[in-house]
């Protein structure tokens, strides 16, 4: 291009202080300032010039843009949706909103604009990617979460961030990437147009300076001379990652006042980025804590050459750029199917680097040509970002970029239903590598789960539930669903993890509900989350390990190691089964979603329970026991059901058939005074139907090992196996079901059990039958389970036949029954 020629100046351009022609800005009284070096950026004249024959400008295919209809803009993910085949190979696209679609921008306001301040980074521009190896390397940092509102905004760990990023503070000793000043965005206005006016500064033939401006072309071109082929220091300032609490969001967000009638579409729309991590359909919706750059937007404040360098989102999740104002941002994307090829790519041309850091492309800090990764077969595209358009970057799609100067722009990630796949393949990865999480995926998975069941139930049982949100979630369940494939393929991966560990089942518990709802629990060793699964022991109380490094997690033997799960294998396939539309299971599951029918997690309070898909190998009565067991195999029932109404007495007797004696632990837990409780024992008692009061069913009930905890009592509806319920109490178990038939009664509309204000567990599971007594005794010859023992000793022949035969006859009695202290 003639120097000689001048260009006019963009009509968006702001006109500059003409005190800024020949001197940077004056700012040497702020107090920020003060703090920088004098050899900063900001207190130097601008040296490096423009080279305009030596461009390095990469030739690569222009990724897509999109053109939604005023329709297509209101629902954001199901647009979203609908470009993903289009747009995903490419791995980054542009969206050009609806020409209505004007957002005012909050950061426009005076007391903003002039007054608040934001802190800055100082880049070097020309050892981005040319650069001799550092001798110390830096760490990992984990993004920290926000606790509701009690904790302070989070931080964004290295390697991650929303669409564009920098770097952490540890490394920002490197590669130019110290602090800088703090700036009004007034004043970085100023400054961003003096550097860039000093650097493309042109003369006519009478040396006079021509006022002119660069196309993009042109800056980009010169920009990646900079980075390959730098002969000149060139320094600038970027305010990247700017959390919530340095200038808040460019949006408005729904509680601050608008004037005018059409400010709310603004406030409420899924394009406001406020709004767009927990959009319904987003499973991002499920994770509890405020975690800045993710869910919270940053703000980005650039200028000339100011660059966000190659990498991938955290997590690999999807991000939304909006750019709020100011001179064009230039992107690159790489598909995900591409990600491997590009870190290879990048390995080969700066093994050095490479060599000293092996995770180099988490720190953020190294830029790389286009142009040498399309030489070495990686698809690499190109998006020119203008004021008021969106780019959109898909799931491990590597992207980098620069500006072409002042602007500003915002960044959220978002997490439709199809990233779920995405995300577990990143989980894994960073166990490989690791590498702490930011989020808790097994939370997200089964979040969007259980949103998926409600809806499925909403859709099954009621009229008028046939909103968008439910249509949706029902869009990816059925067999082979999205949704159902990534429950499929977590059930499978824990199983094969279970299996290969070749555990006893008695070291398999149930995990506490609260297990991870006030810390985070991650492994010993790879920092994989344990949301699902975690493995612990007796010495080391506070510390656990994921499935994979069980294991690993130390020394003691295996009958002091437990596996906790969240929901055992039986429940995780009744789940996909649920996703899949099988009645059955959609039930269960529904009553634990939307409690309306039991819940084991929520009634229980027990710490820890045994697996319950576990089965314990069914023993046999010793036959050398000479007894005749007392079975009545018809239970008198007195149950009449008449127009829908439950009527029940007072007293109902009770029968216990024995099934299976079980044999005896010898520990402190595995009895008390009054019962003797043997592993493995099983018996069978009608009771009412928790599906159906108006019915007597069967109920087996059962005792368990549940290692430390000692006993683990079961019952279960015999017709109906997944209706179970635990507790380490005989007597809590009971009460549950009959708290459960009392609900369902109430959900029915039938009349309750009111008259039966307790129940006696010890008796409907048999222990206070004399038969089964008497032969659970005959297996303690020596009187080993002293607490039982003594009790009975103590208590005379004719008060124990009193208290026996007293309660036989029925369970369940008005009030409190049996003063006892029952387990």
């Amino acid at each position: 291009m003639d120097n000689n020629l001048s260009v006019a100046p963009l009509e968006s351009e702001i006109k500059e202080d003409m005190s800024l022609k020949n001197h940077p800005p004056d700012m040497d009284k702020d107090k920020d300032t003060i703090m920088e070096q004098p050899s900063s950026p900001r207190h130097r004249k601008v040296v490096a010039r423009w080279l305009p024959d030596e461009a390095q400008r990469p030739i690569i295919d222009e990724a897509p843009v999109f053109t939604p209809s005023l329709e297509e803009f209101e629902d954001t993910l199901a647009y979203i949706e609908k470009i993903r085949p289009l747009a995903e190979p490419f791995g980054i696209c542009r969206i050009i909103p609806p020409s209505t679609w004007k957002p005012p921008c909050r950061l426009k306001e005076k007391s903003i604009w002039e007054h608040t301040k934001f802190p800055t980074r100082i880049q070097n521009v020309d050892l981005l990617q040319n650069r001799e190896p550092m001798t110390k390397k830096p760490k990992s940092k984990k993004r920290k979460r926000r606790r509701n509102s009690r904790m302070s905004l989070s931080k964004r760990r290295s390697g991650s961030s929303p669409s564009e990023s920098t770097s952490s503070p540890e490394t920002e000793e490197k590669f130019g990437f110290n602090s800088g000043s703090d700036f009004t965005l007034e004043e970085f206005e100023k400054y961003a147009l003096h550097f860039k006016d000093s650097y493309f500064e042109k003369k006519d033939s009478g040396g006079d300076i021509v006022k002119w401006t660069p196309s993009v072309d042109e800056i980009e071109g010169e920009y990646w001379r900079i980075v390959e082929q730098p002969t000149d220091e060139v320094e600038v300032y970027y305010g990247a990652d700017l959390e919530n609490g340095v200038l808040g969001s460019g949006f408005y967000k729904r509680a601050e006042k608008l004037t005018g009638s059409d400010m709310d579409q603004y406030t409420v729309s899924g394009w406001n980025l406020n709004n767009l991590p927990r959009l319904p359909g987003s499973v991002l919706s499920f994770e509890d804590c405020d975690i800045s750059g993710v869910l919270v937007p940053w703000l980005y404040v650039g200028m000339c050459f100011s660059s966000f360098c190659w990498h991938v989102e955290d997590h690999h999740l999807y991000s939304l750029n909006y750019h709020h104002f100011g001179e064009p941002k230039v992107w690159y994307g790489v598909p995900g199917s591409n990600a491997t090829a590009l870190e290879k790519a990048m390995r080969k041309h700066l093994p050095d680097l490479f060599e000293e850091q092996p995770d180099l492309l988490h720190g953020l800090v190294t830029q790389f040509s286009p142009s040498i990764l399309k030489d070495e077969g990686v698809q690499a595209y190109r998006v020119v970002q203008n004021s008021g358009e969106y780019v959109l970057t898909f799931p491990r799609a590597y992207h980098a970029g620069f500006n072409c100067g002042f602007n500003c722009a915002e960044a959220v990630n978002v997490a439709p239903v199809d990233w779920l796949t995405h995300g577990q393949n990143a989980v894994e990865l960073y166990s490989k590598e690791t590498r702490k999480t930011s989020l808790s995926h097994d939370k997200l998975l089964l979040g969007a789960a259980y949103e998926a069941v409600k809806a499925l139930w909403e859709l099954a049982a009621s009229v008028g539930k046939e909103n968008t949100t439910n249509l949706r979630w029902k869009s990816f369940c059925g067999k082979n669903g999205t949704l159902t494939n990534a429950i499929q393929a977590r059930l499978q991966m824990e199983e094969g993890r279970i299996a290969a560990l070749g555990r006893d089942s008695s070291s398999l518990m149930k995990m506490e509900k609260d297990f991870d709802s006030n810390c985070e629990r991650e492994c010993f060793s790879c920092f994989y989350d344990l949301h699902l699964s975690a493995s612990g022991c007796k010495c080391s109380p506070d510390e656990y390990a994921c499935l994979k490094h069980a294991d690993d997690l130390c020394s003691c033997d295996e009958k002091d190691k437990s596996i906790l799960l969240r929901y055992t294998m039986d429940e995780l396939s009744s789940l996909v089964r649920a996703l899949e539309g099988e009645s059955d299971d959609l039930k269960k599951w529904a009553s634990k979603v939307l409690g309306i029918e039991h819940n084991d997690e929520d009634q229980t309070k027990t710490s820890s329970v045994i697996s319950e898909e576990k089965k314990l190998k069914e023993g046999s009565f010793d036959l050398n026991i000479d007894l005749e067991l007392d079975y009545q195999e018809d239970l008198k029932e007195e149950v009449s059901t008449s127009g829908g109404e439950l009527t029940a007495s007072e007293n109902l007797g009770v029968s216990v058939e024995p099934i299976n004696l079980g044999f005896l632990i010898f520990g402190k837990l595995w009895c008390n005074k009054h019962a003797i409780f043997p592993k493995g024992f099983r018996s069978r008692v009608k009771f009412y139907n928790v599906l159906d009061p108006t019915r007597m069913s069967n109920y087996i009930s059962e005792v368990l090992d549940a290692g430390l905890m000692g006993p683990l009592f079961r019952v279960t509806l015999e017709e109906s196996p997944d209706e179970s319920f635990f507790n380490v109490s005989a007597q809590q178990c009971w009460e549950m079901v009959l708290q459960r038939v009392k609900d369902t009664s109430t959900s029915l509309g039938l009349p309750t059990l009111s008259q039966f204000e307790g129940i006696n567990g010890l008796q409907m599971f048999g222990f206070l039958s004399p038969s089964i007594v008497q032969a659970i005794e005959a297996l303690d010859p020596n009187h080993r389970l002293v607490e039982y023992w003594n009790h009975k000793n103590q208590t005379s022949s004719d008060s124990k036949d009193h208290f026996i035969s007293s309660n036989c006859s029925a369970s369940l009695t008005k009030g409190k029954l049996f003063g006892v202290d029952l387990m």
